[in-house]
């Protein structure tokens, strides 16, 4: 399985990837879901990757093939520009594969997230499903995710908003993969997260986080903590005598 979340703030992004692949019920491993096109001082794209891994390395090789050929994301005059163009890579894909996974009940299953920014606009953060198309996040939406998404979706909700503070943003991005990860064993570290701040034109703030990593496991205790204590620090509950008819 796969969790993947990107946040974008007023500020700029912050994304992050689990590095878990599921590749069958007995066979686990391990593979990067990150990726980086960038171009400094003129445009930096972040992709982030879930489904099948067969068809997400084959659309990434063709965005990696253009773009160190001066094409494709390389040219992108938006980012909206650049997640049509991750759109038809995985179109691309799909003409060629998708008839033969589906005569073996497989499904073409590819899901993208793209995070940056092109000199001259403020950057973004799109979802594009397998058919191609984007989605963009929004002010009011700020973040969006692939994968495993309902467990860390709780803590983004209460907590992420578009003047969020990137430092503040990316805790809540490690709580939001804690409490995965703590839920489904599907998903696990490495953990790599990085900040963008908006207009500076290149990726200068990445972390890639261990299972042993004593700053992950100091974030999760601390965080456990703390919740705890919040917990036992709420109101009392005021509990009443029961309804009268339960009394017969």
């Amino acid at each position: 399985m796969t969790y993947c979340l990107g946040i974008v703030t007023a500020e700029g992004l912050v994304m992050a990837s689990d590095s878990r692949t599921n590749a069958g019920y007995d066979q686990v491993n391990i593979c990067r879901k990150m990726h980086l096109f960038v171009q400094p001082g003129s445009r930096v794209f972040v992709v982030l990757s879930s489904g099948s891994l067969s068809i997400s390395q084959s659309v990434l090789a063709i965005l990696r093939r253009e773009f160190d050929a001066g094409m494709g994301l390389a040219t992108a005059e938006t980012l909206y520009d650049a997640a049509r163009i991750v759109g038809e890579s995985i179109r691309r894909v799909s003409d060629v594969d998708r008839a033969a996974l589906e005569r073996d009940q497989y499904s073409f299953n590819v899901h993208l997230l793209l995070g940056g920014q092109v000199k001259g606009e403020a950057p973004g953060l799109y979802l594009i499903y397998p058919q191609g198309n984007p989605l963009r996040a929004t002010q009011d939406s700020p973040y969006l995710q692939l994968g495993e998404c309902k467990y860390g979706r709780p803590i983004l909700d209460r907590g992420v908003d578009w003047n969020t503070g990137l430092e503040v943003a990316a805790k809540y991005a490690l709580l939001s993969f804690d409490a995965t990860i703590r839920s489904n064993v599907t998903v696990g570290p490495p953990i790599e997260i990085l900040l963008y701040p908006k207009d500076s034109f290149d990726i200068k703030k990445y972390r890639r986080f261990g299972a042993s990593d004593q700053d992950l496991t100091l974030i999760h205790s601390s965080w456990e903590q703390s919740l705890r204590r919040a917990v036992e620090q709420l109101p009392q509950i005021d509990f009443r005598s029961p309804p009268m008819e339960d009394l017969a």
